[in-house]
């Protein structure tokens, strides 16, 4: 899978598929695809990658607790 730096706008070959679905794993092995020879692997934190869209990866990805959102949303007015 293919992921994008965002300081340097390079993309990442990530070698380690479970640690970046892994949301305990803050870093991942990946290869920078930058030049014509291949890299060697090194660490990327999960915060500087997103996707060559720059979408950003899913919070289920990045945190323990995706589920409990940082801001509960409003709910809508009921009245009885």
């Amino acid at each position: 899978m293919f992921l994008k730096d965002r300081k340097t706008g390079d993309l990442v070959r990530i070698l380690d598929l479970n640690g970046l679905f892994d949301p305990l794993q803050e870093c991942v092995t990946g290869r920078d695809q930058a030049g014509e020879e291949e890299q060697d692997p090194l660490p990327y934190a999960k915060e500087q990658l997103v996707f060559p869209s720059d979408e950003p990866l899913p919070r289920c990805w990045m945190h323990v607790n995706y589920r409990q959102a940082s801001t509960v949303a409003p709910s809508a007015d009921r009245t009885p």
